[in-house]
């Protein structure tokens, strides 16, 4: 099979075989003229599909490129985990079973110190809400949310049940890695997994790439009707972190493209997702970021089935930080890991393929339209 140069990460590629792929990608796109995607599927190290179609910014008359920077929002969790078992690989951290009240004392307030570093990670540590209303200057300095967080009660008996912790996780995971060295999580994920692979992806953007960022565009579908459950308060209180606050809208204006949220800011193309997936598994241009060994535990069940705070199914699960196959999202392979994101952003490494998955869109919409890709990629791959 002919290969494009994994140097070659702006260029339009699909390999004899993945031409369905490509169908199912463009089927994605319901109106190229307001808004648009991104496709990138690396396999054996290699990139096999690359595409763009549709409009960046419609007001500047800006095609969907695929150097086209997009906020992917909790695609970052799993960068962020991947950073995590980097550092665990090496002994910078301990292992994913090591109690958190061990390298973190000030975290086992209330109880929550014999939650290990891995249950943390996967979202069961009982602090998906502040029960302390958080300002926007805390939540965007994510080591003092990791303070206040680690001083609170947590919402339920830490370790004992999951919730995903939407806005929280970033600080916890900032945390960990702050107790590893003097650097952020932001300028290890730089120096030790974008930097090496030459992947245009950051948790904490630059200034100077303002102008490549794709302006989301609003989801046409209706907004469910939905009330407070006064008797049940948590959900919305992760969701506006106790104050009211329109999370999302601070995620994504100036100061929070600058801060380092590894929860939810990180911004991207495609090629840059798939290549990082992609040198989680395998080696890809010269770099394997984690062993297969470090691959396992990262990805080894932790949280499945009905949450704390359960909504309708499906629901997701998680190994370390990154999600894993569940009825939410089948993935390739029983091995998959990843992690989606808000507004349709879907992501993953297979190991037993050897595939590293981006679909990124601009359009906020559900998640079947990248599931419906990694469908066509499933029956390709047989």
């Amino acid at each position: 099979m002919t290969q494009e140069s994994p140097k070659k990460a702006d260029r339009t590629v699909v390999a004899p075989g993945y031409e369905p792929v490509a169908e199912a990608f463009f089927a994605t796109i319901a109106d190229g003229r307001a808004s648009g995607a991104s496709l990138a599927i690396w396999k054996d190290g290699l990139p096999v599909v690359q595409l763009a179609a549709g409009t960046a910014d419609r007001p500047a008359g800006t095609a969907f490129a695929l150097d086209t920077l997009i906020p992917i929002a909790s695609v970052t969790k799993g960068l962020a985990s991947l950073v995590i078992a980097r550092l665990i690989e090496r002994g910078d951290l301990p292992s994913y079973d090591t109690p958190v009240g061990e390298v973190w004392p000030q975290f086992a307030a209330y109880g929550k110190g014999d939650v290990s570093i891995g249950d943390l990670l996967a979202h069961r540590a009982g602090l998906s809400a502040p029960r302390e209303a958080l300002t926007e200057e805390v939540f965007l300095d994510s080591l003092a949310t990791a303070d206040v967080l680690a001083a609170q009660e947590p919402l339920w008996k830490a370790g004992a049940s999951h919730q995903y912790h939407a806005f929280t996780h970033g600080a916890l995971t900032s945390k960990l890695v702050s107790l590893a060295g003097s650097r952020s999580l932001g300028t290890v994920f730089a120096e030790e997994i974008a930097g090496p692979l030459g992947a245009e992806a950051w948790v904490g953007l630059p200034a100077e790439f303002d102008g490549r960022v794709a302006p989301l565009v609003a989801d046409p579908r209706p907004a469910p009707a939905s009330a407070p459950d006064e008797a049940d308060p948590w959900p919305q209180r992760a969701m506006d972190l106790g104050a009211g606050i329109d999370v999302v809208g601070l995620v994504f204006s100036e100061r929070g493209r600058r801060a380092e949220l590894p929860g939810v800011n990180g911004i991207a193309s495609a090629p840059a997702i798939a290549k990082i997936w992609s040198a989680a598994v395998t080696p890809t241009d010269g770099t394997r970021l984690i062993s297969a060994e470090t691959a396992d535990a990262l990805r080894a069940p932790r949280s499945i089935g009905r949450p704390q705070f359960a909504g309708p199914p499906p629901y997701q699960a998680w190994g370390a930080g990154v999600m894993i196959p569940s009825h939410w999202e089948w993935y390739l392979t029983e091995y998959s890991f990843g992690h989606d994101g808000a507004n349709g952003q879907v992501s993953f490494a297979d190991p037993h393929h050897k595939i590293g998955f981006a679909y990124l869109t601009n359009q906020i919409g559900d998640w079947e339209r990248g599931q419906s890709v990694v469908a066509a990629l499933s029956r390709v791959l047989g």
